[in-house]
């Protein structure tokens, strides 16, 4: 069986180009500076400031525990309620998976209430 061409394939060499001629000393300085500008290798190391926590939402220290609770049952009655709103409007894996969610809301709901049937103010 005869090759149309041949292996490999007969190319036209790569003219040379005085203007791409890379002096060494060039190079290893150009390779010096990308080395420090990344990786700084003579830098006196810094420690990473610890994470401040936001304060956007935060709670009124003033505000009592029996308040909060009381928001906190709300709040899972809401979402409970558009869990299930959503689930009605799903079918298969999606509808289980959000039913699963609705039913997690529904426990933390009544271990809230527990805990509001529970206290004992002051």
């Amino acid at each position: 069986m005869f090759k149309v061409t041949p292996n490999p394939p007969y190319t036209d060499p790569v003219p040379y180009d005085a203007s791409f001629d890379l002096d060494p000393k060039k190079l290893k300085a150009s390779a010096d500076r990308a080395l420090n500008l990344y990786l700084n290798p003579g830098a006196t190391k810094t420690q990473i400031p610890p994470r401040q926590p936001g304060n956007l939402f935060i709670v009124d220290p003033a505000v009592n525990d029996e308040t909060l609770l009381v928001h906190l049952c709300e709040s899972l009655g809401a979402a409970s309620v558009m869990a299930g709103d959503i689930a009605d409007s799903m079918d298969g894996p999606q509808r289980k998976r959000l039913l699963m969610l609705q039913q997690v809301i529904l426990l933390s709901e009544s271990a809230v209430n527990h805990v509001l049937d529970h206290h004992k103010p002051g």
